[in-house]
C-alpha cells in the first residue's frame, strides 16, 4: 500500500460515520468517472499481469480440466 494511500485511509477513518459515507461516495464516483467498466489496471497491476505471463502463466480457458495428468510432466 502506498503512503498517500494509508494517508487517505487515516484522514477517512477520521471523519465522523456520515461523512466517510459521503466521501466514499464521492471517491467511488471518480472511479467510475475514470473506468465504469472496472477494466484499466495501475501500473503495478500491469507489472504483475506482465511478470505473470512471462513466467509460463495458462489461462484457465486453455487447461484441460478434465484431464490433467497431461500436464504432469510440464
Amino acid at each position: 500500500m502506498s503512503p498517500r494511500t494509508k494517508q487517505m485511509i487515516e484522514l477517512y477513518e477520521m471523519l465522523p460515520e456520515q461523512e466517510q459515507e459521503l466521501a466514499f461516495e464521492t471517491v467511488k464516483r471518480f472511479v467510475l468517472a475514470w473506468d465504469p467498466d472496472f477494466t484499466k489496471v495501475t501500473p503495478e497491476e500491469r507489472q504483475r499481469i506482465d511478470e505473470a505471463e512471462a513466467s509460463g502463466f495458462i489461462d484457465d480457458e486453455e487447461i484441460d480440466w478434465d484431464n490433467l495428468e497431461k500436464y504432469a510432466d510440464e
